[in-house]
């Protein structure tokens, strides 16, 4: 038996910027960090004496005799690249739900691929997780996906991710005093908006538009450098307000970005006190994060009420085998 936790992320600065369509012309640049929210994977060769070859568990159960006709597009992809012959029972349990804005897809493939390579005996780094499960997404399963979540996935840890025109990556950790980095997550409010969606689709919208935003676009990445140098010494305050600069950005860049309840929700926030926010991900739904001040969070949570709060912090180990019992 091997168990993998993976966790989720919350990207603060540039994404979109980490879309193949834009890095490939531009360069690319993100900055956030991994959230102790976890998808958990557990993975075991399945013994020869049952009548079907594979079980896979996840919001339905599957017991079938190949790995093409598994349904679940993530599992059967990562089989069929990891080329398994061998039969296998899989089960998935996650912190945050499915399409949920905080990278949960991308962490579910990171962790299957860490425990498929663990039951083979083969140690990975990061890096290859991170690569792996990036080409996985978009050549096998052909999702329109960027690649920051499969790097805070892998990774862990508070960083910037700058990305070159031919797709490699540099992951930098965002170094700063303890006590800064506990005062900018105290400021950093989250709630779950009630709406999932399907991520690759509100994606697919963004990349069409690219073209004729490149404007919007340039400044969503330049604000990965502003950012950085915020918190390296600035007022903590400008990272509220350069979110709140870029929710005005990510919404001119595509309709399905946001919708009508959405867009209350933010504006009941900033009605409130917040100095700004975004919708995690690549929007329609999921997580809003919000930058508060302390003396106006309870204002802003009574205003959000409606809403599940989930507590804010960093994870720093990344995707790792947490049962190995091969």
């Amino acid at each position: 038996m091997i168990i993998t936790r993976t966790p989720s992320r919350v990207s603060l600065f540039g994404g979109g910027s980490d879309y193949g369509p834009w890095y490939s012309q531009h360069g690319g640049a993100t900055i956030g960090f991994a959230i102790p929210r976890y998808t958990y994977i557990s993975a075991r060769f399945l013994p020869q004496f049952f009548a079907h070859k594979f079980r896979v568990v996840w919001s339905k159960v599957e017991t079938v005799q190949t790995v093409a006709e598994i349904d679940h597009p993530a599992v059967r992809a990562v089989l069929e690249a990891t080329g398994q012959v061998k039969g296998l029972e899989i089960h998935h349990d996650a912190d945050l739900p499915h399409g949920s804005g905080m990278g949960s897809g991308s962490a579910f493939v990171v962790g299957l691929l860490q425990a498929i390579h663990a039951l083979g005996g083969h140690m990975t780094t990061p890096r290859q997780l991170a690569e792996e499960a990036i080409q996985i997404e978009r050549e096998c399963m052909g999702e329109t996906v960027g690649v920051q979540d499969q790097i805070f996935a892998s990774h862990g840890g508070f960083n910037r991710i700058d990305i070159s025109r031919d797709g490699a990556f540099t992951v930098s950790p965002v170094i700063i005093p303890a006590e800064r980095e506990k005062a900018l997550l105290e400021r950093l409010l989250l709630f779950f908006t009630g709406h999932s969606r399907h991520a690759s689709e509100v994606a697919a919208a963004t990349v069409a538009a690219m073209p004729a935003r490149e404007k919007e676009l340039h400044r969503i990445q330049a604000m990965v450098d502003d950012a950085s140098a915020t918190l390296a010494g600035g007022d903590l305050r400008v990272v509220g307000e350069l979110l709140h600069e870029g929710w005005r950005l990510k919404r001119s860049l595509a309709p399905a970005i946001s919708k009508d309840s959405i867009d209350l929700v933010y504006a009941a926030a900033r009605d409130a006190g917040a100095v700004g926010g975004k919708l995690l991900g690549a929007g329609g739904g999921g997580f809003m994060l919000c930058y508060v001040e302390p003396e106006r969070q309870k204002a802003v949570r009574k205003a959000l009420s409606g809403l599940i709060e989930v507590e804010v912090g960093i994870d720093r180990e990344g995707s790792r085998v947490v049962v190995y019992q091969p």
